[in-house]
């Protein structure tokens, strides 16, 4: 069963349930989805990461706002396209991949961090974020 598929299913349940806003936000990331395959355009993770990138900066706007509210609604709809994602890599294997990453492209400065960022993520694609990724490769190049 594809992404989309799951999450057509499971926007059903939450009509069923009665869950208003569960309903509101299933249907958003079903729409961007269907919207992203009819103009194939990147594969369903991708549209999971932007989609979820999106609602985190906008809860972070609101929050430097004032509001909380609309925060947390962000967060909670950036939560649930969470669920729809593949399993987050770890903090040691990222550290490997990203050594690996390091000394195949022999970079030794933060200057070269391009180079090891273009090797590292098609490895952790969907599985890890792009600003974790760059952390950890400055933190091995600063080393």
């Amino acid at each position: 069963m594809s992404v989309l598929e799951q999450v057509q299913s499971d926007v059903k349940d939450a009509m069923k349930a009665g869950d208003r806003d569960r309903v509101g936000a299933l249907r958003m990331v079903a729409n961007e989805l269907q919207k992203a395959e009819k103009e194939g355009l990147g594969d369903e993770v991708e549209v999971l990461q932007r989609e979820r990138k999106r609602r985190l900066e906008a809860a972070e706007a609101y929050r430097e706002g004032g509001r909380d509210d609309l925060a947390e609604s962000e967060q909670r709809e950036a939560d649930l396209i969470a669920e729809y994602m593949p399993e987050q890599i770890s903090e040691e294997e990222l550290h490997a991949i990203v050594g690996d990453a390091v000394a195949e492209s022999g970079a030794s400065s933060p200057k070269e961090m391009g180079k090891v960022m273009s090797l590292v993520m098609p490895q952790v694609k969907g599985r890890a974020d792009g600003k974790r990724v760059s952390a950890v490769v400055k933190e091995k190049l600063t080393a």
